[in-house]
Formats: structure tokens, sequence, C-alpha cells
């Protein structure tokens, strides 16, 4: 941290307690509302575990940090001074803070070299003498029985608070006479670097923005905009973005895998448990309603997408096909006993399923009501998951209860659908495999002839040569 940079924690009192403020967001800009009135003050609202973390992982403490590279530090400070003022009309953008790089007062003394030589000074004993006088020199130590104390050489502090005085500082010269120290040197006030802040090894100036009342990947999206559209730099100059953006991205690099794995395994299980493509295909549309529900109630109660949001929705899709499934089996199971009116299979199948459905989603909608609702620690985490849960399972259990037995009714009333070529393309991969495996030319006999029109039970399928056989026990569907 730099000198003039300070951490200040505030304890907040229970929020039942506030009188200020309903939320963390409002409650902060009340904070920098009334610190306002302290001039040439920046403040920037976090909290002390979050901030922490992303100094650590980041080398930042805001949600986003543009981070301006370069050699000329005063370029440096004049172009993030003019991304500064362009982030600041960005909606959402809160605490945007430049970093103290720039503007430090400081006395320069600056040696004349051809003035030392004619005194016969050199620029050691004009450095001691100017370190001790203002730094202060050791001179020795003192005693008191085992404890050592240095003993410290320096002006006294009323000679050392002025630029007088270190022009008039005494200068001892070889012939022992004295003469100050503005005959040797140009003394003046002057700016200078407050800090140089590096990563991997290049200077680098940031600029620190913070989020509040708008999600950090919409906010980082116009900050970009913005700033590729109005500001230019001279080659060598580049910019990059950080912070806790960094942390969004890579999570976000990982739900793009991890979704569509998790939907993925989804439907190989539907398809094992059911034996049937259609089955799965079926059950699995409760996954695409349930995303509405999810997305719906995030609009409703106004939580931007996050990292917690999108694990929310891998449990909601595991969640979101168990109605399906008891729907779906009970359909079948009326079908095998016999009962040939869709229209009353529909009616029974959905009416003994109403409890089990509504049950199974309101179970799992009250175990994640307290986190939707939640207010104490973890809650930013603890509301967007329960919330896409909850809301994905009010609208998946109406696609159960309706949807799913008119797309019932729908894929068993089509007598035959007309996928031959994928059947043809199945058939002779299996055929192509098995004579590779036999080695030799194989002959396929069934057990008893089958038409292309009606679905048969086989007892076996037996597939021979003259040395080996393979017998297949099952049910062909055609």
């Amino acid at each position: 941290m730099s000198m003039e940079e300070i951490d200040v924690i505030i304890k907040l009192k229970p929020r039942g307690e506030w009188v200020s403020g309903s939320t963390k967001a409002e409650l902060a800009e009340k904070f920098k509302e009334a610190l306002s009135v302290i001039p040439d003050v920046d403040y920037e609202f976090t909290q002390p575990i979050e901030m922490r973390f992303n100094e650590l992982i980041t080398g930042v403490r805001s949600d986003i940090a543009v981070k301006l590279f370069g050699e000329d530090l005063v370029y440096l400070d004049k172009k993030a001074s003019e991304i500064k003022e362009l982030i600041e009309s960005v909606p959402g953008a809160a605490d945007v803070i430049l970093e103290k790089t720039a503007g430090l007062p400081q006395m320069s003394v600056v040696y004349d070299r051809s003035k030392i030589a004619y005194y016969g000074v050199d620029v050691e004993t004009l450095n001691s003498s100017l370190a001790m006088a203002f730094g202060g020199e050791i001179a020795g130590s003192i005693f008191e029985k085992e404890k050592r104390f240095d003993l410290v050489v320096r002006l006294q502090k009323q000679s050392r608070t002025d630029i007088d005085n270190i022009e008039q500082l005494q200068i001892p010269l070889p012939n022992g006479k004295q003469i100050p120290l503005a005959e040797f040197a140009d003394i003046s006030f002057n700016e200078g670097p407050a800090k140089i802040s590096r990563e991997n090894t290049h200077r680098r100036v940031v600029v620190s923005v913070n989020v509040r009342n708008r999600d950090l990947q919409s906010v980082y999206e116009d900050i970009k905009t913005k700033i590729n559209a109005n500001i230019t730099l001279e080659p060598g100059n580049y910019i990059t973005y950080g912070g806790q953006f960094d942390n969004l991205r890579n999570a976000t690099e990982r739900l793009m895998f991890a979704v569509p794995f998790a939907l993925l395994l989804i439907f190989v299980f539907l398809h094992f448990a059911f034996k049937s493509l259609r089955d799965a295909i079926l059950i699995f549309t409760a996954v695409p309603l349930s995303t509405v529900g999810g997305v719906f109630f995030l609009w409703i109660r106004d939580i931007p997408f996050s990292v917690s949001a999108g694990i929310g929705f891998i449990a909601l899709f595991g969640i979101a096909v168990l109605n399906g499934i008891v729907l779906i089996e009970h359909l079948k199971d009326l079908k095998d006993q016999g009962m040939t009116d869709m229209r009353e299979l529909i009616l029974t199948a959905t009416k003994d399923r109403l409890r089990p459905v509504i049950l199974t989603a309101a179970a799992a909608a009250m175990g994640f009501l307290p986190m939707a609702i939640s207010t104490g620690s973890g809650a930013e985490v603890q509301r967007p998951l329960a919330t896409v849960v909850i809301g994905g399972l009010v609208t998946s259990s109406m696609l159960t209860m309706i949807a799913l037995p008119l797309l019932f009714e729908i894929f068993h009333n089509v007598k035959r659908i007309q996928l031959w070529p994928l059947k043809l393309i199945k058939s002779n991969t299996l055929l192509i495999a098995v004579l590779i495996t036999l080695g030799t030319t194989t002959s396929f006999v069934p057990v008893k002839n089958i038409s292309f029109e009606e679905n048969i039970d086989a007892s076996e399928i037996v597939i021979c040569n003259s040395t080996n056989s393979l017998r297949l026990p099952g049910k062909i569907i055609i």
C-alpha cells in the first residue's frame, strides 16, 4: 500500500436496526455521500475477506481493473485520467479510483559538478551531510543494562522543516571552512512519482472500478466499448483488464464446459434408464422450460447472473427431470396394462401423479427457500442459486403436468417415424463390428421371420459361422 492509502473497517449493526438503507449497495452510497465533505479523498467500498482475496489472486482489490501499461509514467497517468472520466459515466460503475502514481511533492537537489570540483568536495560528502541533517545518522550506541540503543545525530526539528534549511546546510571544505549547500546544487520543489507499480516487469497504472446495482459482465462490456472508441494509445502502450472480473471470466469458461457436459450426462442416463431415445427426448424437454423459469425469477428479483446462478442451473436440470420420469413411467405402465384410449390414459396418469409431482417440486423448492431469502453472511452466493432452482421448478412442474402429456400423445400416436437411414447405418455398423470380431463371413439368422411392419418379441438372435456362434437374447423394435 502507498503512504496515502488506508483501510477503515466499519462494523455494521444487524440489518433490522438499519435506518438509512435497505441494502449494502445503498448503504455504501450513503457512506460515500456523508464522507464527500472531506476534500481530495477517494473512497472504495468492499468487504475485508473479498478485498484480500482479490488482491492475492488478481493483484488489485476491485471488481474490474483497467490496467494501462507503458514506460512513461506521466503519459500513463494522463491516459488513465481520461479513462477514469469515461468510466464514471457508465451505469453500475461505482468507486472509480485512479491509482496514485504521480504528483508526489518532493524537494529536488541537483548537484553542480563543476562547483564541486572547484571547491574540492566529493559527492559522497555532500550526500552524507544531507542524509545526516534530515534523515539522521548513527554516531554511536547507548547501553541501559542489557538494552542497547543507537545514538542518532540530525538537525533539530525547527531546522529541517523548509527548503531554506536545505539551502543553508553548511558543508565542510578541505581547508576547514564551511559554505552552504546552495553553492553546490540547484535546490527546488517539484513533483515526482508517488508509486511505481509493475506487473510482469512492465510499469502499469490501474483504474479500479467496483460494480453496484448491475451485473459485472455488462459493466465490463460497456467500459471496454467506451475505451476502444475514445482512447488512442501511442505504440508501446497497451490496456488489459483484471480484478474480480478475471475470476468471473475463468468461472464462465469452466461453466461453458460443465453445463453442456451435465446436460449430456442427464440425457445419457435417461436413455439408459428407459432404453428408448424417444422417451429420453420426451423427458429432456423439462430442461428448456425450467431454464425459462430460472431466468424469469432472476429478472423478477433483479439479481444479475453470476457463477452461483450457473451452478444453480446445473442443480435445477437434475431436479427438473425427476417429475418427468415420475409421469412418463406411469403413462407407460398404464399403456402396458392394456389401456388403449389415449385421452383416458393421459387423464388417469396425470390425476394419479399430480400429488407426487407437486410434492417432489415443493420439497426441493422449500429446501432452497431459506437460501433464497437469506440476508446474512454468504447471501450473495446463496440467493442466486436458490432463486434459479425455485423458479425453474415452478415452470418445469407446469411442463410436466400440461405439456409433457401432450407431447406423449404426439410421440406415441405416430406409428412410424421415418428414421430408416439411421437404422440402416446402425445395422451396418453392428454387422461390420461383428465381422471384424469373428474374422470371417457371417450370416444373420433370426429365430423367427419378422416383417418390417411390426414389432417382434424375439427369444434370441443367432449370429454364427462354421466354428463360432453368438446368441443375443432380447427384443427387436423395427
